[in-house]
């Protein structure tokens, strides 16, 4: 097995920022949210807390002997491109960005017509 590659999944919301990382059978081996890194309230969502949690995950993975990350982001927040940054100063080395936010084909159905 394999442990130099795993594979990183960002979840941005508009609250929080997620990170886990696993290896490539799917099991978790660190992970880390902006709450746990000590952020409180509505400074959680900001780019700061996504760097700061990314780079502790980061730390935590290069410990157990992970140096190669290929990442999937999902959700629309605004710490996206930080926490890429983030893994890179902990000292992950990148090695593929994808994009997995669910897009709807059609979007939800629209409300009836009003009668009056």
């Amino acid at each position: 097995m394999n442990t130099k590659q795993a594979i990183a999944y960002i979840q941005s919301s508009l609250s929080n920022t997620i990170i886990t990382i696993t290896d490539s059978k799917g099991n978790v081996k660190t992970w880390s949210s902006s709450g746990t890194v000590g952020f409180q309230g509505s400074r959680r969502s900001t780019n700061y807390a996504a760097q700061a949690t990314a780079d502790s995950v980061a730390r935590t993975a290069v410990q157990l002997g992970i140096k190669y990350v290929e990442v999937k982001i999902k959700g629309l927040g605004y710490g996206k491109e930080s926490s890429l940054r983030g893994l890179q100063l902990g000292g992950l080395i990148i090695t593929k960005i994808s994009d997995i936010t669910p897009m709807p084909h059609n979007g939800c159905r629209a409300p009836k017509k009003r009668r009056v």
